[in-house]
């Protein structure tokens, strides 16, 4: 649909069998989950492509076949990566402490859409990172920007064995088309309200800021280490003295 996104793009290993087909196709906003913690979720502008590629190169041949719909080398992966656009679509990512980029989502726009906009989504997470919902929170974000600009169908082309990222679509109330070994789910969106913009707003602001504190706490950890090595050859050099 999209030649910018690839399909079959959740990169979390198959679990279970899901089901082909879901019984509602208009979004619902209260996707279940077993605790209601702040996720920081930033998107992600052209200074993150690097950390962006190295986060897909960390996946492994299996999780990039799901990510892509084929196993990915380092080359083609560094050309998708060089393909994003960041004015057009919306990359979102999740950092840890060691401002590693352990998730990431890429909401793309469809072109000519007309009075129907439509988006498609893909997300990965890597394996020290799962079963933390991330992908869930990733695909609400989505949602939620999609709604805010006007988008009124989301779309998610997976492999019919990807029970992880039908999962997710399943229960935010996605229609599931199944086609062999590819399904396409796709799901209606409300339109946006004022607490929708006023939330997405507050999210992007704390996950700004959590990440400028990541940062200074690994440049404070970098400090606190060069002077303990500046320290301990000092003492070395007494010692030889």
């Amino acid at each position: 649909m999209f030649d910018i996104l690839p399909r079959h793009l959740y990169s979390v290993a198959p679990f279970g069998a899901v089901p082909a087909a879901a019984p509602q196709a208009t979004a619902q906003t209260n996707v279940s989950r077993k605790a209601d913690v702040l996720v920081p979720i930033r998107s992600l502008g052209e200074n993150h492509r690097a950390r962006i590629a190295r986060h897909l190169k960390a996946l492994d041949v299996h999780d990039r076949y799901f990510r892509f719909g084929f196993a990915a080398n380092d080359e083609q992966i560094d050309r998708y990566v060089n393909g994003l656009n960041f004015e057009r679509d919306e990359i979102f990512g999740i950092y840890n402490r060691n401002l590693v980029l352990i998730a990431v989502a890429h909401l793309a726009y469809a072109p000519d859409t007309g009075a129907n906009p439509s988006a498609e989504f893909g997300v990965s997470v890597l394996a020290q990172a799962r079963g933390r919902l991330y992908g869930t929170r990733l695909f609400e974000r989505a949602m939620m920007h999609a709604r805010n600009v006007g988008v009124n169908r989301l779309y998610v082309h997976v492999l019919s064995e990807n029970a992880a990222m039908l999962r997710i679509a399943r229960h935010a109330g996605s229609t599931f088309v199944c086609d062999g070994a590819e399904t396409e789910g796709h799901l209606t969106l409300p339109p946006a309200t004022l607490n929708c913009h006023l939330t997405e707003l507050v999210e992007e602001q704390l996950a700004q800021a959590n990440y400028q504190i990541k940062l200074q706490a690994r440049q404070l950890r970098h400090t606190l280490s060069n002077l303990q090595s500046a320290w301990g050859g000092t003492d070395g050099a007494e010692k030889s003295d």
